[in-house]
């Protein structure tokens, strides 16, 4: 399978106001049986003038000042030959990436992406945090964060190790596993705030920028239970509409 591995560093949060001015990929041929990679084919980073300053948190963040990125426009011919026959993007929180990528770049949206953070259930793996630095660390890699190049390399790191509660599987082969078939976002949308210790403790993470717990629904069977769920021990019973 021909996987891309992506991330960006952006000027804010929000996609639609926001914009990219950071862009790594790395395209890697992933054994489909193995879950492990077999070739690094491509690495591209290339830094973008958003036309606008980069506020100072983004800065501090990334290390990335205007001067850097001053007059700099991705290669768009380029981005596009990557993305020829590519099965699956994956990012470590892709709803993130994917929103500006398809901003950016429309046709990101006509290929099929992966969650790393979303998609594979890392306290179920044991380990007490999702975040990309602390599972390196977890693995006994450290690296410098926060710049799109580094965090790409890292998270094919990760994901090329066995998952530590199924070391016959990689999370590259989980990943790929999980991208053939169908899956549901669920969204607790307006649940009361005495509720978030049970969100959290069935595994529900926090959206920040939409301010809603979600979780994901791997069959239409769990949907339908996660629904019934939610009915009883969040909303009370309450009429609630599934989006």
């Amino acid at each position: 399978a021909k996987v891309m591995i992506l991330d960006t560093e952006t000027t804010g949060l929000d996609s639609n106001k926001d914009r990219i001015i950071e862009l790594a990929l790395i395209l890697v041929d992933v054994d489909k049986d193995t879950g492990l990679p077999l070739q690094v084919h491509e690495v591209f980073d290339e830094l973008e003038d958003p036309g606008r300053p980069i506020p100072a948190e983004a800065t501090r963040i990334t290390g990335i000042t205007d001067a850097m990125v001053a007059g700099k426009r991705l290669n768009e011919a380029r981005v596009a030959e990557l993305m020829a026959g590519v099965d699956l993007v994956i990012a470590h929180n892709a709803r993130f990436d994917r929103g500006f990528m398809e901003n950016r770049l429309p046709d990101f949206a006509k290929l099929p992406w992966a969650c790393s953070v979303s998609e594979i259930d890392w306290q179920a793996q044991g380990r007490g945090s999702a975040k990309l630095e602390f599972l390196a660390h977890e693995l006994g890699w450290f690296y410098d964060a926060h710049r799109a190049e580094m965090d790409c390399h890292a998270l094919l790191a990760v994901l090329a190790a066995p998952l530590p509660n199924n070391p016959g599987e990689t999370g590259l082969g989980r990943l790929l596993a999980t991208a053939q078939t169908t899956s549901y976002r669920v969204q607790a949308t307006g649940s009361p705030f005495s509720s978030k210790d049970v969100l959290r403790a069935r595994g529900y993470r926090w959206d920040a920028e939409r301010k809603v717990w979600y979780t994901q629904a791997g069959n239409p069977a769990a949907l339908d239970a996660e629904c019934a769920w939610l009915k009883t021990e969040v909303y009370s019973g309450s009429s609630a509409r599934i989006y």
